[in-house]
């Protein structure tokens, strides 16, 4: 190992690390029996607190900050070393969360992203590149849109206008939310215009854990598409109405998660391991004990690495639909207004990780990410990469997420490394 690793490796401060994100959980904090939980979604006072506290770290550390629109933040390190008008290395994630979620899930990747620029400080790397520390708005999607807004917004892929526009339940837009925090900006944040991408996230699963590993370099993202299903019956009494003359919306409609399973599960076997499929939302009316149901809508989740098997298992939903129209005399409508193509992570980046891994004697394993990140639209307009940290039991959205402080220390020190590559600051 190089002395510039070793430097990096000693710079990184888990103690300094562990403290910033314990200070963000008491935003939003919430009281629960197990665990740490904390409540933070986008325009929220908790919201306020969470970015204020950042952009007073981002500060401390002599980054340059910038706001736009829709409240993303960006904090420039720019060294005198670098050559200024070279496209910068970005890194980071997002602070909002799920109601009642945990401490790390985002935080861990603006924290350590952070603290990755003040390892590269205090150990004196040579940079050849700029570097930007990123906290994306909106990642959970917990009060607008489905998630992933601010980084939808940085990569072209949504237009300001239409973000501000969007409404929670009581009908505040986005802009109000955000200029009742005071966390709108009038700066550009265009991530085509970064060399390449780094985020830092907790793995929300069992595999490092049961592996024995403490890190991991995400090689792809799987895709999603998300429907809605409508299914419509005739709601009549259940005492007489005979069986055979009954258009039984709910009986149709479990044929069809039955359906969604038993494909998932061959396509697991035959096809695609990463392949999962799931009815996850359920509503019928009118809902009453001696009614027959007479209309249910569903909502189903199908992600994968693979494009073909998320389309087999949709085609296999629709024939199914058509089906249960001749044979139960049903009516049905289908919806899909929700589709992310799966992204694999870049060679250059996942290199990188891996070197630096590998300087820091860190073990890792690769592994692709079965939940959707910020970095599934950034990869889309530069290169990108992802590091996950161990989740205790594989547990996350939920106040008994962990990750342990070594872990925490560990990736950060990956991601680090792997900065500085991108960066020009080590070339082994």
């Amino acid at each position: 190992m190089s002395i510039d690793s070793q430097s990096i490796v000693r710079s990184v401060d888990g103690d300094r690390l562990q403290a910033d994100i314990e200070t963000n959980a008491s935003f939003g904090s919430i009281p629960v029996d197990k665990g740490e939980g904390r409540t933070v979604l986008t325009g929220t006072p908790a919201n306020r607190a969470a970015r204020e506290y950042l952009i007073e770290r981002m500060t401390d550390a002599g980054l340059e900050i910038r706001i736009d629109p829709v409240g993303n933040i960006a904090g420039r390190y720019d060294p005198t070393t670098s050559q200024s008008s070279r496209a910068p290395v970005a890194t980071g994630s997002h602070l909002d969360s799920v109601p009642e979620g945990g401490i790390f899930d985002g935080v861990l990747g603006v924290y350590g992203a952070l603290e990755a620029v003040r390892a590269l400080q205090d150990a004196e790397i040579d940079l050849e590149r700029p570097v930007e520390v990123v906290c994306f708005t909106e990642e959970e999607g917990g009060r607008f849109a489905d998630g992933v807004l601010g980084s939808s917004v940085a990569c072209r892929k949504r237009s300001v206008e239409s973000a501000l526009a969007l409404k929670d339940e009581d009908g505040t837009t986005l802009e109000d939310a955000l200029t009742a925090i005071d966390a709108s900006g009038t700066d550009q944040i265009d991530a085509r215009s970064w060399d390449s991408w780094l985020e830092l996230h907790v793995e929300q699963g069992e595999r490092l854990e049961s592996a024995g590993k403490a890190a991991g370099i995400v090689t792809a993202i799987t895709g999603t598409v998300r429907c809605s299903i409508e299914i419509t019956g005739e709601a009549n009494h259940s005492g007489s109405t005979a069986m055979n003359d009954r258009t039984d919306a709910l009986a149709a409609a479990s044929e069809l998660v039955l359906t969604v399973e038993a494909t998932s599960e061959e396509l697991v076997e035959h096809t695609s391991e990463s392949l999962v499929g799931t009815v996850g939302s359920l509503s019928l009316s009118p809902n009453a004990v001696n009614v027959v149901p007479g209309t249910v809508t569903l909502g189903l989740d199908v992600r994968d690495v693979q494009t073909e098997t998320i389309e087999t298992v949709i085609d296999r939903v629709r024939t199914t639909l058509d089906r249960l129209e001749a044979e139960r005399g049903v009516e049905t409508e289908f919806e899909r207004p929700y589709n992310i193509d799966p992204i694999e992570m870049d060679d250059r980046c996942q290199n990188a990780l891996s070197a630096a891994a590998a300087a820091g004697d860190i073990d890792t394993l690769k592994l692709h990410s079965g939940a959707g990140h910020d970095t599934m639209h950034v990869g889309t307009v530069t290169d990108a990469g992802m590091i996950f940290a161990p989740s205790r039991d594989g547990i996350s959205h939920s106040p008994r997420e962990w990750t342990d402080w070594s872990d925490a220390t560990a990736t950060t020190r990956v991601l680090t490394g792997g900065i500085a590559r991108l960066a020009g600051g080590l070339s082994e």
